[in-house]
């Protein structure tokens, strides 16, 4: 699922730059059949949500005493939760600093 979305945003990056250097743009196979740039935000956004939502299920679960949760598989969830979202704010925080570098460059 990785590299698929990574040969994606690959792909999509490469006929950026093409297009940026005047050049016409190659469509190949695997963009024709990949997902957008926006399904693939999507998507990213969608698992740190479920992250949290486990993450969240499980402190419940421990802090209403359930025997089945143990203290370090709570703590790992939230870390990894935390953890996604901080991945995903620093790709939104690059997407906005790429996309203000962008519209101020000279036309």
């Amino acid at each position: 699922m990785i590299n698929q979305v990574q040969n994606n945003l690959l792909s999509q990056m490469q006929m950026l730059e093409s297009m940026a250097q005047g050049r016409p743009a190659e469509i190949t196979e695997s963009q024709e059949k990949g997902s957008s740039f926006t399904e693939m935000m999507q998507q990213a956004i969608n698992q740190v949500n479920d992250v949290q939502m486990h993450a969240s299920n499980m402190t419940k679960a421990f802090e209403l005493g359930d025997s089945q949760v143990d203290l370090s598989e709570v703590m790992v969830a939230v870390q990894k939760s935390r953890i996604s979202f901080q991945a995903l704010t620093e790709v939104r925080n690059k997407l906005l600093t790429a996309y203000q570098d962008v519209m101020n460059m000279p036309v």
